[in-house]
């Protein structure tokens, strides 16, 4: 009797490792995958990275930039060269972001500079993971994961002014600035 039940719970720890390991490709294991290959470029950036010392804020930014902990940032360059690789990528992350756990907040297009998704993990008013995925048929794609605490959507999108204010050229986000122009 105590070995049946000894295999049983085996057998119950099996299947759920197995189903909870299972759960397909996520944006980090994309990430970790892709960071080191050609074409990439990856950095991680504690928020504290970004001095915001001389830039004044409002309580409501002040909040939001203070749930904020972490930049993840992965961009691929494209190239005459490299346009069938950046398409095959691009479906990669395009299939990632369809998952039902990525819920939308919103999306934008422009015919000449390309589209972006802003998509999230957890709840509106308690984000845990903020995802910026942007691409353009000249240029590349980029995905930004924005990881924090209790992170709130209508906080987070008020920091864009605090960015607009912010002097790249002076911290060590710079090289990421020119992936933009």
């Amino acid at each position: 009797m105590l070995q049946s039940i000894t295999k049983l719970i085996v057998m119950v720890l099996l299947v759920t490792a197995f189903t909870s390991c299972n759960q397909g490709p996520t944006l980090q294991t994309y990430y970790v995958d892709n960071e080191l290959k050609p074409g990439f470029m990856s950095f991680d950036a504690p928020t504290s990275l970004i001095n915001v010392e001389g830039v004044e804020m409002t309580d409501q930014q002040r909040v939001a930039y203070n749930s904020v902990n972490k930049l993840n940032v992965l961009a691929y360059t494209l190239s005459d060269s490299n346009f069938k690789d950046y398409e095959l990528e691009l479906e990669k992350i395009k299939l990632i972001l369809k998952d039902t756990k990525y819920e939308e907040l919103m999306r934008g297009s422009s015919g000449i500079d390309g589209k972006f998704v802003v998509k999230f993990l957890g709840d509106i008013d308690r984000i845990d993971e903020l995802i910026v995925f942007g691409n353009s048929k000249d240029k590349g794609f980029v995905i930004a994961r924005i990881l924090g605490d209790n992170m709130n959507a209508a906080q987070l999108m008020s920091l864009r002014t605090v960015l607009e204010d912010f002097k790249f050229e002076d911290s060590q986000l710079n090289g990421m600035k020119e992936f933009f122009k």
